[in-house]
């Protein structure tokens, strides 16, 4: 009989379903629903110390756009390859009460086998540093680091865009140093090479790396000719799943097939979990398609992913990085001549 259970480090995961951090996990409610969705974790919406990340939730703004850019309903049936396009803001709760009703379900969530997992973000590394050790000494299990907000660029000193490697090891070595539980570095996808920040979290001391965040993106309007929701906004979508393969690829060859990778951005369902999987992923958060189309996105990838694995005969150990592995270099790839101009159009040739 195959198994689903999967190893991240020092935590043992049900199943490499996760629920990734958003609006839909603010509440204690949300968060109650996605452990009842059969998810191996569920990170909290994230925290940190600025009153500035408080408010900018009041400023938030949401829109789902189809493939010509259009705007779609907001009615939780978005299709697989919408686009969600959103300014979003950090958690309103106070730090104290947000980390009580955190610690609770992870204690309760402990007894299935489940995580639910604190999420902070950069502000100042020393507030960074405190809440850390605040989240342990609460009782939490697992704390994801997030420094590769979309936003860092539009709200400085509100949250942080990482970029550069020698930093990202610098702050998650002081958070790493901090505590005892497990760390999992959450990395931007807005660099040049986001497996050397990979390697740096890893340097500093991160257990996982959570690879990557959302993209920053500005989408003009034609009726109006001004930015969609006025502003520059984080953008994600189905579309962004083969870089984000690409990348678990890379850091996979890079630090070696032993060190946890989490796949993120991109992922919309129990499929997308196994394509991440195969591309080097040893678990997958799933965030945006839960926020637009409900829970039941990760009961449905959970009974996806059991079913795929059953029926292969296979458990997440013998799928993971399989992909990766067999990635061929272009110049060793057979020689065709003449092949392309079967696909070039009328006209062409």
């Amino acid at each position: 009989m195959t198994s689903t259970k999967v190893t991240i480090g020092r935590v043992a995961l049900k199943n490499p379903v996760i629920c990734g951090s958003g609006e839909h996990v603010m509440t204690e409610a949300g968060l109650k629903s996605a452990l009842d969705a059969g998810v191996g974790a569920v990170v909290a919406k994230s925290v940190n110390e600025t009153q500035a990340a408080k408010d900018q939730l009041d400023r938030t703004d949401y829109a789902l756009l189809d493939g010509d850019w259009n705007r779609l309903p907001w009615d939780f049936t978005a299709p697989r390859n919408a686009t969600l396009a959103c300014r979003s803001g950090l958690q309103k709760m106070d730090f104290e009460a947000w980390l009580e009703i955190v610690a609770r379900l992870d204690a309760k969530a402990a007894k299935n086998g489940q995580f639910v997992i604190g999420s902070i973000i950069l502000a100042d590394l020393d507030a960074a540093v405190d809440m850390a050790r605040q989240t342990e000494a609460a009782g939490v299990r697992v704390l994801e680091f997030n420094i590769g907000t979309p936003y860092g660029d539009e709200a400085s000193g509100v949250v942080t865009t990482e970029r550069a490697t020698a930093r990202v090891t610098e702050i998650v070595k002081a958070v790493c140093d901090a505590v005892d539980i497990p760390v999992w570095a959450k990395i931007t996808g807005q660099s040049e090479n986001v497996a050397a920040l990979a390697q740096a979290a890893r340097d500093g001391g991160a257990e996982a790396v959570v690879l990557m965040g959302r993209f920053l993106g500005m989408i003009p309007q034609l009726d109006t000719q001004e930015p969609l929701l006025g502003t520059n906004l984080g953008t994600g979508g189905g579309w962004a799943l083969p870089m984000t393969c690409y990348w678990l690829a890379k850091s996979r060859a890079a630090l070696g097939a032993e060190v946890p990778l989490i796949g993120m951005n991109g992922a919309r369902s129990g499929e997308d979990v196994l394509r991440m999987m195969l591309a080097g992923a040893h678990a997958v958060e799933i965030s945006s398609a839960v926020f637009t189309n409900g829970f039941g996105v990760l009961a449905e990838a959970v009974e996806t992913v059991e079913k795929y694995l059953s029926e292969h005969d296979q458990n997440p150990a013998d799928i993971l990085g399989r992909a990766a592995d067999q990635v061929v270099a272009f110049s060793d790839l057979p020689r065709r001549p003449g092949f392309w101009e079967q696909f070039a159009p009328p006209g062409a040739l």
